[in-house]
């Protein structure tokens, strides 16, 4: 399924019914008074978030959704019938804008949780118009109007960690490792295209979430390369991980900073999340050539932690440090060390 984060249509929730103008016609009653009907309130348009849908991929196909407008009024006195109120089903981390003003309208974080748009209020019958002095009112209101808007939905993944790294830092090999996810891996740049989400269980019931950000170029946050369209995606993670390879050619320490600069350009909160700096691909170094790299770091005030997704060195201490971090308790006989 393609994996689609942001789309932008237009919403319209149902138009009210019109009341009817009627009077009582009966035998024996030549001139019954008015009995015309109310109409119908107009159906909702309502954004309800699921756990049963991952992309806004659904939404592509079709630029304008409607509610059911009420029915009107009719005589005897009998209302007219709602509309049918319009559920659109979106992923849980759906936010939605008014494509406008770019306001937010809604954050639906948790599933079930729902916003709507009510429909127009039904029109009153001649009935309510009748008084005294005014017996026999031909007149009745006109149904309100829906409220029409064209929205903006951005979906935000709900994770708790995300790996954040350049191209082929080995940010899907890691996840690949710690998880089920099966993302795309390939010794070349660019390889993710999309974010991937995957499960860590720990054992004893205790679990984190992991979402495996395309990798970032310098000037992301301006909108060069890939992964500026998918930043969005570290607002709801509680850590961030920072995968800088020990096999580049290019300074740790640079790579660092330019990771933090690209967070405090998107999003300054982003920068002072919790983070944790992950040196990967040790394999492909020896002990001195690793040593060297962990020293240049730790000599910029930055601790790193050095890892191997192939070989699986250095992960059991990466998801001990992931889950302190958020505060996940410490079961025994901990699946991890098995790693």
């Amino acid at each position: 399924m393609r994996f689609v984060d942001e789309i932008t249509f237009h919403i319209a929730s149902g138009a009210g019914g019109a009341g009817a103008v009627s009077f009582l016609r009966e035998k024996f009653v030549p001139r019954g008074g008015p009995d015309g009907g109310d109409g119908g309130r107009g159906g909702a348009l309502i954004f309800e978030a699921t756990t049963s849908r991952n992309t806004l991929v659904d939404f592509r196909f079709n630029k304008v959704y409607r509610a059911s407008a009420g029915r009107p009024g009719a005589r005897r006195n009998q209302n007219g019938r709602s509309g049918e109120d319009r559920v659109l089903q979106v992923p849980v981390g759906t936010v939605i804008y008014d494509a406008e003003t770019d306001e937010q309208l809604a954050d639906l974080s948790a599933p079930g949780a729902r916003w709507s748009v009510p429909g127009g209020r039904g029109g009153k019958g001649n009935t309510h118009f009748a008084t005294a002095t005014h017996r026999t009112p031909r007149m009745a209101q006109d149904g309100e109007p829906g409220t029409e808007l064209q929205v903006r939905l951005e979906l935000k993944l709900l994770a708790d960690v995300g790996l954040l790294g350049f191209p082929n830092a080995g940010k899907s090999t890691l996840i690949s490792r710690i998880s089920a996810a099966r993302p795309k891996i390939g010794a070349y740049p660019f390889t993710t295209l999309v974010p991937n989400l995957g499960v860590v269980e720990l054992g004893e019931g205790s679990s984190f979430v992991v979402a495996d950000i395309p990798g970032l170029i310098e000037g992301a946050s301006e909108g060069a390369g890939l992964g500026h369209r998918f930043l969005r995606h570290l607002e709801r993670c509680r850590v961030v991980v920072h995968l800088v390879a020990a096999d580049a050619g290019a300074d740790p320490v640079e790579g660092v900073h330019v990771l933090q600069g690209e967070l405090r350009s998107y999003d300054p909160a982003l920068a002072d999340r919790v983070r944790i700096v992950a040196l990967s691909k040790i394999d492909l170094l020896d002990e001195e050539g690793t040593a060297q790299r962990l020293a240049t770091l730790r000599g910029a005030g930055i601790e790193a932690l050095p890892i191997s997704a192939v070989s699986g060195a250095g992960l059991p201490a990466l998801l001990h440090q992931i889950r302190a971090l958020i505060q996940e308790p410490d079961p025994p006989d901990t699946e991890i060390d098995k790693l």
